[in-house]
């Protein structure tokens, strides 16, 4: 193995004119100079296509285009892995086209992995990133995702996915990770049976079940928040809440039943975990019941600090 390798970003994109170009500049910025970035056109009909094409003519040794057979769009779990299968490096990235990196992420997240090499992934804090509009109300509405475990500190399998299942900490940001491409070719990559919801979940519940990740303390991603974003067009629809029971969260909950079924998973705390969240699924008059509770329980807890 190389002591620079090489790594792949893979950016999918779809209809994203108004910031790809400020998500290939963050880069392009990066202190480590041995990355090349794949953009995956998911079908866009915008502006961004050209823009891409343009990065990819203009800088042939170091960014490549590619789309769907057809310009066809097929969803972000099938866009990710068309990368992936096309790119070249030892590691693997992901940034969305409306998010950025910032400048040391490549570095500083490749050498904690050549310092734990045992360790498949490492991530971050994810900057949850309202101030870019630059509005007065905005700037002081930035917050970092919370990790959940003591930073700096690597996880063994399958610790990490019982804490993610029980809201103990969040699943990383999809553009905080450096993964080794052998892990992800292990785990398959992308589950292209999800479209834009939980595919990463999904993915990430593979890597923690089978192998050591690494938790840093550095934030290296800032995650813009608008409303033509993925997570917020969920809402919108009702495919996504932060708190409530969707039916995409409980496909994927019970995707993941089936897939610790055929890995034989036999670890009592992460089936416990699951076991627990899936009562709520297929018994969600229980569950609006316990969410009640646990709102009155809160505004009492509020009412003792007064």
């Amino acid at each position: 193995m190389s002591s620079k390798p090489l790594i792949s970003g893979v950016m999918i994109f779809l209809n994203a004119e108004k910031f790809i170009s400020e998500a290939i500049a963050s880069v392009f910025a990066q202190t480590y100079d041995n990355w090349e970035l794949l953009l995956v056109d998911d079908g866009s009909t915008d502006n961004s296509t050209a823009i891409a094409q343009k990065y990819a003519e203009k800088y042939p040794e170091k960014v490549r285009y590619l789309e769907h057979p057809n310009h066809q769009n097929l969803a972000q779990s099938v866009s990710r892995n068309l990368g992936i299968s096309k790119a070249k490096g030892e590691y693997i990235a992901f940034l969305d086209a409306d998010d950025i990196w910032l400048a040391p992420k490549l570095e500083k997240q490749l050498a904690i992995l050549q310092l734990y090499p045992e360790a498949g992934m490492v991530y971050g804090a994810t900057q949850m990133w309202f101030s870019w509009t630059g509005k007065p109300e905005d700037m002081t509405r930035d917050r970092y995702r919370k990790l959940g475990v003591k930073p700096d500190t690597l996880i063994q399998p399958p610790n990490l996915l019982p804490l993610f299942l029980r809201t103990k900490a969040e699943t990383p940001g999809t553009c905080a990770v450096l993964i080794k491409r052998e892990v992800v070719e292990a785990v398959g990559g992308h589950e292209e049976s999800f479209g834009s919801m939980y595919e990463d979940q999904a993915f990430f519940a593979k890597i923690c079940l089978k192998y050591p990740v690494f938790i840093e303390s550095g934030c290296w991603d800032k995650y813009r928040q608008h409303p033509d974003s993925t997570c917020y067009v969920a809402e919108r629809t009702g495919e996504y809440h932060i708190t409530d029971i969707t039916p995409s969260y409980a496909n994927y909950l019970n995707w993941l039943e089936e897939y610790l079924v055929k890995e034989k998973l036999v670890n009592t705390e992460v089936w416990q975990a699951l076991q627990r969240v899936l009562f709520f699924v297929r018994h969600p008059s229980i569950y609006h019941y316990y969410r009640r509770i646990r709102r009155i329980i809160w505004k009492f807890k509020a009412l003792l600090k007064k």
